[in-house]
């Protein structure tokens, strides 16, 4: 779950998963998987940055949890797999690369 704020100053929780698309207009306007559009005042980097942060510390809780060392191999090493193709640049030169 991330924070965010509606365009009215109204702070909203929304489960990142059910983000959809996210794209500046010049507002962000979110578009959830439901077809549910939500326009909030944060930019859509901090957007993207807020829904790395939470998958980051989801990942973390897991790692945490695991009973062995081979375990946190397996899992970082699915974490650290990029379908991208564009493995650790930032979400504005990923988007200035397309």
């Amino acid at each position: 779950m991330i924070q965010l704020t509606r365009l009215n100053g109204i702070p909203i929780v929304l489960n990142s998963d059910l983000i959809k698309t996210a794209e500046a207009s010049p507002d962000t306007m979110l578009t959830l998987i439901n077809g549910e559009k939500i326009i909030v005042r944060e930019p859509c980097d901090e957007v993207t940055e807020r829904v790395l942060a939470y998958r980051a510390r989801l990942l973390s809780t897991v790692v945490k949890r695991l009973p062995s060392y081979d375990d946190v191999q397996r899992v970082v090493s699915i974490a650290s797999l990029d379908v991208s193709g564009q493995a650790g640049l930032s979400p504005a030169e990923k988007r200035d690369s397309r």
